[in-house]
C-alpha cells in the first residue's frame, strides 16, 4: 500500500476523513445485523464467514473512527510532528482482527467440509448478500474518493477489506446457489476457505502499509522524482542531495539540500529556497518542507561540531 499525499488542505481532509470513518462504522453495524439474521436462517458457513467478516469490519471501522480523530489532533509539546502515526497503529490493529476472523472461518469451513450439512433458506441468504453488495459498493466508492484526496492509510486499510467484501458476498451467493439448487454440498465450505484466504491476503497488505509508515518509509519514486524536478527547475540550483521524505497520517515531511551557485548573494539564495519550498508545498498540500542551502564547490573551513 504505497504512501499517498494530500490534494486538498488539511481542514478539508480532516472533515472528509471523519465523515468516511463514521459512514464505515454505520455500514459495518448494518451489514453485521442483516448477515446475522441470514446466517441463523441458512446455517451456511459462507454466510457465517461473511457475518464474521462484517463484524470484524465494524470493530475495525470503530478503531479507525477513534484513531483518525486522534491522528488529526494538532501537534503538541510532546508530539512535535503530530499524531498521524495513530493511523498506522489503527491499520495494524485492524490486521489482527482480520487475521483472527480468517482463522475462525478456516476452522469452520474445514470442519464443514469433513461433515457437509445442507443449507436452508438459501433465498434469504442470496437477498441479504445482494443488499450487502449494494451497500458495500456505495461505501467503497465514497472511501476511494476520500483516499484520492487525503491519502489516508487508515481509510485505505478500511476500504481494502470492504472491497474484499464484494468478492466475499458474490462468493456467498455462488455457494448458496450451488449448495441449494445444484445440490453441490462441498461448494459452501470450499467458498468459505477461499474467502478466508482472500481475507489473509488483505490483512498482509494492511500490515505492510502500516509498517512502512511506522518505519518512516520514503514516499513513492514518482513523488520523489516530482520533488527533484521542481527543485531543479529553478535557475541557480545546480543539484540536490540528501532528499529525505516520510509520511505520518495525512502529514508529509520533506527535507533536502540545494546545491547553489556560490556566486549568489545570501538574499538571492534564500529567495530561491523559498520558491522551491512554495512549489513543493503546492504540489504536496499540507506538507512540511525543510531546505538547506549549500554552495557548490565550497571547500573552506566548516564549523567544528561541539563535543
Amino acid at each position: 500500500m504505497p504512501a499517498q499525499t494530500l490534494t486538498v488542505d488539511k481542514e478539508t481532509a480532516a472533515r472528509l476523513m471523519r465523515r468516511a470513518t463514521l459512514f464505515a462504522v454505520a455500514a459495518g453495524v448494518f451489514l453485521t445485523l442483516i448477515k446475522a439474521g441470514a446466517w441463523m436462517q441458512t446455517g451456511s458457513v459462507s454466510m457465517l464467514a461473511a457475518l464474521f467478516d462484517s463484524l470484524v469490519d465494524a470493530i475495525a471501522s470503530l478503531i479507525n473512527f477513534l484513531a483518525v480523530r486522534h491522528a488529526l489532533t494538532p501537534a503538541d509539546a510532546k508530539h512535535r510532528f503530530g499524531h498521524g502515526k495513530a493511523e498506522a497503529l489503527a491499520g495494524l490493529g485492524q490486521s489482527f482482527f482480520i487475521l483472527a476472523s480468517a482463522g475462525f472461518i478456516l476452522f469452520e469451513a474445514i470442519t464443514r467440509l469433513a461433515t457437509p450439512q445442507p443449507v436452508g433458506s438459501a433465498l434469504v441468504g442470496i437477498v441479504v448478500a445482494g443488499i450487502a453488495i449494494l451497500v458495500t459498493i456505495a461505501l467503497v466508492l465514497y472511501q476511494r474518493r476520500v483516499i484520492a484526496r487525503t491519502g489516508s492509510l487508515a481509510i485505505s486499510a478500511d476500504s481494502l477489506h470492504y472491497s474484499g467484501d464484494l468478492l466475499m458476498n458474490a462468493a456467498v451467493i455462488g455457494a448458496l446457489l450451488l449448495g441449494s439448487f445444484a445440490g453441490i454440498g462441498w461448494a459452501d465450505p470450499v467458498f468459505g476457505i477461499a474467502i478466508a484466504c482472500a481475507i489473509i491476503v488483505s490483512a498482509w497488505r494492511i500490515v505492510r502499509g502500516a509498517l512502512d509508515q511506522l518505519m518512516d518509509g520514503e514516499l513513492s519514486n514518482e513523488d520523489r522524482e516530482a520533488i527533484l524536478a521542481l527543485a531543479l527547475s529553478h535557475e541557480g540550483v545546480v543539484d540536490i542531495h540528501e532528499l529525505r521524505t516520510r509520511s505520518s497520517g495525512i502529514h508529509v515531511f520533506i527535507q533536502l539540500h540545494l546545491d547553489l551557485d556560490p556566486g549568489l548573494s545570501f538574499i538571492r539564495a534564500h529567495q530561491i529556497s523559498d520558491l522551491v519550498e512554495k512549489q513543493i508545498m503546492a504540489k504536496f498540500p499540507g506538507s512540511e518542507v525543510l531546505i538547506h542551502q549549500d554552495p557548490v564547490g565550497y571547500d573552506g573551513p566548516r564549523p567544528t561540531p561541539p563535543e
